[in-house]
């Protein structure tokens, strides 16, 4: 092939116009990176920021407060004319009501995605889970009315609950969580090769074993994760055990009696007339720092529970 020099300069012209065009496509690549890049920023400030004051005022309470008083001592009345500030009562109440209402999620959220995932028709689910889903979208508000009119007074036919007692508010927010524990763990047993129930119905193995002896074991560490973060709704649930469950801090197990749980303690100082800067309004930060910590080993329980069982049978 021979060059003419007309030739050679068009080849030229004709380089230099791709090289800016391909400069002008990255213009607007580079304004998307980094808006982009400017989101994931403010995320990740805007979650620094709020674990940097909640301690930053948790470290001013505990100047006040030592140690020993907060985590020995049995009673939380820090509103008294003598106050006390044993956490325990707040953190017995969170993790009573928690119970209660996992004892009715895990059954209910896995019987439904079990149902969804093997039994039910493609037209059925197709109703079906966007129904079970809507139960999530009530506002928590609604439910905690719902146990303290409905739910309670029923109750009370069958057991002497007070007024405020723990299991109505935990039935409901069993209820409440049932979507999420039942949505994810769905996914994960839908994401389970078909070749796994097909090899043991070619073996033999009934529809039901071949469920509990194969598809959940391998679905398993979605199965967790839907249960840990389950949990970590349930910690964090404010009206439903504000409005149900009362605010009497209480070290027992007595699912009949009022309680009052760590989220609920903060929605009451918060909204209450406690001046800033008060021992007072600092326990408000102190409880936020145990909420954090429980929820945090939560979902790093949920992340390592997940990926061993994934390594496990993957």
């Amino acid at each position: 092939m021979t060059l003419t020099p007309s030739s050679f300069d068009d080849s030229l012209f004709a380089a230099d116009d791709s090289l800016l065009k391909k400069g002008s496509e990255d213009v607007p690549e580079k304004i998307i990176g980094a808006v982009l890049f400017a989101c994931a920023f403010v995320s990740v400030a805007t979650t620094f920021g709020i674990v940097w004051i909640i301690f930053q005022e948790t470290l001013g309470f505990f100047q006040e407060v030592s140690l020993a008083q907060f985590f020995l001592d049995t009673r939380w009345t820090p509103l008294f004319a003598e106050p006390h500030f044993g956490i325990w009562p707040l953190l017995n109440g969170t993790f009573l009501t928690s119970a209660i209402a996992m004892a009715v999620a895990v059954p209910l959220g896995l019987s439904s995605a079990i149902y969804l995932s093997e039994y039910a028709q493609p037209k059925v689910a197709a109703v079906l889970r966007p129904a079970v889903e809507l139960l999530g979208g009530i506002p928590t508000v609604v439910y905690g009315y719902f146990a303290l009119l409905f739910v309670t007074p029923v109750l009370r036919h069958l057991f002497p609950l007070e007024i405020f007692n723990a299991l109505s508010a935990g039935l409901m927010m069993g209820i409440m969580i049932t979507p999420t524990v039942g949505s994810i763990s769905l996914d994960a047993i839908q994401s389970v090769p078909r070749s796994l129930r097909e090899g043991s119905y070619a073996l033999g193995i009934t529809k039901l074993e071949t469920i509990f002896k194969v598809v959940l074991p391998a679905a398993l560490s979605g199965i967790m994760a839907s249960i840990i973060l389950g949990v970590s709704r349930a910690v964090g649930e404010t009206m439903t055990v504000l409005i149900a469950a009362g605010s009497q801090p209480r070290l027992t197990v007595n699912f009949m009696e009022s309680v009052a749980t760590l989220t609920a303690f903060m929605a009451e100082i918060s909204g209450g007339d406690s001046p800033r800067g008060s021992l007072s309004f600092k326990t408000l930060y102190a409880v936020g720092a145990v909420l954090f910590v429980i929820t945090l080993s939560l979902n790093m329980a949920s992340f390592w529970i997940s990926s061993r069982f994934k390594e496990k049978y993957d």
